[in-house]
């Protein structure tokens, strides 16, 4: 090793080689990103798609083999060619108008009154002790067998079924919120206590935020179940709406219709659920 001098005398060593640093791997192409997002992080945006493929694969073999007459179950692409008979109909909107309004007014209702509800029931442990017996016997009820009820009570427009809308969604909202009251931690409560917090505050700072979880939780659910009070009344009797014309279809043994009205419910209730859940990503923002 050759060793130089430098101006002070000191001999000075020269430095070693360094080992040439290896060229920066190439970037993956946009497939193979997409590819490994798709397998590893979400399989379940492949997986879903292709089960729903499959589902209709199997539809339709068993459809086209004769296995299951049509009358019991249409083939797929009878009840595609009902969907846009249905679709494009001059009766079909005002039909899926009035079961949204229907169920959009039962569920604003029921949320409403059974936060509210619920807050009372928090707050006065003896309402909550004396009511929430009868809150039970009431949830275990059936929607069903309060429509003929609502009914006779509210008439045979739409304000039964609103009603029957608002008793299908109450329950579940009022159940899960009172849960959600409770579930704040003791010694949270004391530490606002010890912050000379007032009940107000307390409220509004502490429990409330910790309940909104429980809450929309309860909405996400009763916004289906809304939906499902509208069309259990337009099953007794209604002058239009979607469970109107499933009645009407099941009776001319429209099977293909049938079906194709039940796609429409499904997206209905698909899109009330995704709207609350978009309005929960924006009220529960700390999430």
């Amino acid at each position: 090793m050759v060793k130089a001098v430098n101006a002070s005398g000191s001999p000075e060593t020269a430095p070693a080689p360094t080992a040439p640093t290896a060229p920066p791997a190439p970037p993956r192409a946009w497939w193979a990103r997409a590819a490994r997002f798709l397998l590893r992080d979400r399989p379940e945006l492949l997986l879903s798609p292709l089960a729903l493929v499959l589902l209709v694969y199997l539809w339709y073999v068993v459809t086209s083999a004769g296995l299951v007459a049509p009358v019991l179950l249409p083939s797929p692409s009878a009840v595609g060619r009902a969907l846009k008979v249905l679709l494009t109909a001059p009766w079909f909107p005002p039909n899926l108008w009035t079961t949204l309004l229907e169920a959009i007014l039962g569920f604003l209702i029921a949320a409403v009154l059974a936060v509210a509800v619920a807050v009372l029931m928090d707050q006065i442990r003896l309402i909550r002790r004396v009511g929430y017996p009868y809150v039970v016997v009431l949830q275990v009820m059936p929607s069903v067998v309060l429509a003929p009820i609502f009914i006779v009570w509210f008439g045979f427009g739409i304000s039964s079924k609103i009603v029957v809308s608002v008793s299908t969604a109450f329950f579940v909202i009022l159940v899960n919120t009172l849960s959600g009251l409770a579930s704040v931690p003791e010694n949270s409560r004391l530490l606002m206590r010890s912050m000379c917090a007032s009940r107000r505050q307390t409220f509004f700072k502490l429990t409330m935020p910790t309940a909104l979880p429980y809450v929309f939780a309860a909405f996400k659910t009763a916004a289906t179940l809304s939906l499902i009070g509208a069309l259990v009344g337009e099953f007794i009797t209604a002058r239009s709406g979607l469970g109107r014309l499933l009645t009407q279809f099941s009776f001319a043994l429209r099977q293909d219709m049938m079906f194709a009205t039940v796609l429409v419910v499904g997206a209905v209730g698909i899109a009330l659920y995704g709207l609350v859940a978009f309005l929960e990503k924006k009220v529960i923002w700390w999430r």
